[in-house]
Parts: structure tokens; sequence; C-alpha cells
């Protein structure tokens, strides 16, 4: 009894020492971070706003961190494939995601398919930036403003469709809204979906489409080439990259005003010091001129809110995109 006493007893004890060592190991790996390379997911191939935004903030987090940061670009499903690695990762802080506000969209989408809660499973530590989106049509469409558009559209609607890059994506919201407060039919102009910005914008240059909302990034090239005609901008201001642009609402249609946004998650339960670690290198990056100025030629203004606020914001965010789908009657054919 006394040998088996004591096999207990040192049994008991070295599973206290266990409990008590991991937690320690845990905490010296918070407070050590980062000790190794860091990894952002970008749902999305390469080029395109949140390709731009996410190598723009990574160069910026390795000089902050003084550590190595890689984007890897897990494309496929309408950023599904990416944000469902993300949600399957160690939350370490060696994972993380960068993602514009479809990644908020695509649960309102997609409820039968969808694999994760893009609230539950993600912790949100900052959002980055948003910008306001170029509407803009094909050079032949014979509207040189938004009311002319309306109006042409509306005569002879056969002739003439929208584009959008993606599913869900702040152009699809973007020109679904635009036409439900316009009294434009869905069933007479329906929107063509693309898989991706590239070959949506080579079809509007083409003339196979007509219209399209789209981020800056993207499209503003394409007009200043006078490949493309825009109409006017979705943000409250006018752009200072377009400054002879009026806005939607400076169009005629009241009170429209949409953006597309970008932020920083990690997997759920991101241990707070890593938290806190990569919140303040945030602050601190997206406050810096160097960042100002970067985004300002994508044509994104810098839009930093810590942790709180930004999971604050995604709540009210949520709520508007439900609006906007069950308004323009958007479902997943």
């Amino acid at each position: 009894m006394k040998r088996f006493a004591h096999r207990s007893f040192v049994a008991t004890g070295l599973a206290a020492l266990a409990a008590a060592v991991v937690p320690m190991c845990t905490a010296l790996a918070q407070t050590d971070y980062p000790a190794r390379v860091i990894t952002i997911v970008v749902p999305y191939a390469p080029g395109g706003s949140v390709d731009g935004v996410a190598r723009t903030y990574a160069e910026m987090l390795r000089k902050e961190l003084k550590q190595s940061v890689v984007v890897d670009n897990r494309p496929g499903a309408s950023g599904l494939v990416g944000a469902g690695t993300v949600a399957r990762a160690v939350p370490d802080g060696y994972t993380l995601y960068i993602n514009a506000s479809i990644h908020n969209i695509n649960p309102l989408l997609y409820k039968k398919t969808i694999k994760y809660d893009a609230v539950k499973d993600f912790t949100a530590i900052s959002m980055l930036a948003q910008g306001a989106l170029i509407f803009s049509v094909n050079p032949q469409v014979p509207a040189k403003t938004v009311s002319e558009l309306i109006r042409v559209v509306k005569a002879n609607p056969e002739r003439y469709s929208f584009v959008t890059s993606g599913f869900g994506s702040a152009g699809h919201l973007g020109i679904a809204q635009f036409m439900y407060e316009t009294g434009i039919e869905p069933l007479n102009l329906p929107i063509a979906l693309y898989k991706g910005a590239g070959p949506a914008l080579t079809d509007l240059i083409g003339g196979q489409v007509q219209g399209m909302m789209d981020p800056m990034l993207s499209s503003l090239s394409n007009v200043k080439a006078g490949k493309l005609r825009a109409l006017a901008v979705t943000g409250r201001e006018r752009s200072p990259l377009l400054p002879d642009v009026p806005t939607m609402r400076e169009s005629g249609v009241k009170d429209f005003e949409f953006y597309s946004w970008y932020g920083l998650w990690a997997p759920a339960n991101l241990p707070t010091p890593i938290l806190k670690r990569l919140e303040a290198a945030s602050a601190k990056i997206m406050e810096s001129p160097e960042m100002t100025a970067k985004l300002a030629d994508f044509g994104f203004n810098v839009a930093y809110k810590n942790s709180t606020d930004f999971n604050k914001f995604i709540g009210v965010e949520i709520k508007r995109y439900q609006t906007i789908i069950d308004s323009a009657h958007i479902k997943v054919e």
C-alpha cells in the first residue's frame, strides 16, 4: 500500500508540474512573439485590391515586428477556401488573414454551405482601410452621367448588363443597391457575375457588358487611359484621384454611399498579449505617412479601428448588408 501511495503521489506531482509548465511555456511563447515567420492568408489570386492592401501591410508589418511576413494566396469559392483555412488554423499569431468586407457578406449568402462562422471563428484584430468604388461604363454607352445612364437603361434594358468581379463582393452589393434605389428591375437587367476583377474589366472594356462598380485599385488605370468612362464615385466625398468625377449623391442618387473596407483577422481565441501586439503594430503602421501615401495611390483611405471598435463596426455592417441582400433579392443560384 505504501508503494502504491508513493506512486500516486509521484504521478500527482508530475501532473501538477506539467499543468504549471504548460501555461508558463504558453506565456513565454506569447511574450517572445513573433519568433518565426508570420503568414498572411489572402483568399484570392495575386492582383486586385485585397492582395494589394495585404502586400503593402505585410511589408510594413515586417519592418515593425522585425520578422519575416509572407503573403499566402489561397483563392477559391469567393474567398471561402482561404477563410476556411484560417478558421481551422492554430491561434498562435503566425497565421493572419486580410480580406475585404466580403468576409462578412459571404455568410449571409452561403448559409447552407459555409463551413465556418465569420465572426465566432475569427479574432478581429484591426480595421485597416476603406475605399470608395468607381461606377464606370464602357465608353460606347450613350450616357455621361448617372442620371443619363438610368434613363437609357430603363428605356432599353435588353441592351445593357452590369458586371461584378465576384458574387457578394462590395461591387456586387453596390450595383444591387443602386438598381433597387433607382427602380431598375434585375429581371430586365441581370448582373453578370465574374470570378475576379481582371476578366470582368476585360469584358467591360470590350463592350460585352456595360457598367461596373469596382475598387479604384483595379479600375482607375483604365479610367485614366480612356478605356472606361467614370460616371461617379460611391464615397461621401469626391476622390482626389478623380476630382472631376461626382459622387453618387451629387449625381442624384440620394444618400447613396458605399465602400469596400479591409481588415486584419486571426483564428478565434488569439491570446490577448498577441492580439495587443498586433493591434499596436497596426495602429502604428496605419498612422504612418508612408502607409497613408501608399493607400492613397490605391484610391484608399486609412480607416484604422482597434479590435473592440472593429467588432462593433462589423456588427453594424452585417445588418446593413442583410438589408441590401433582402431588398435586392440576392440569392445563391
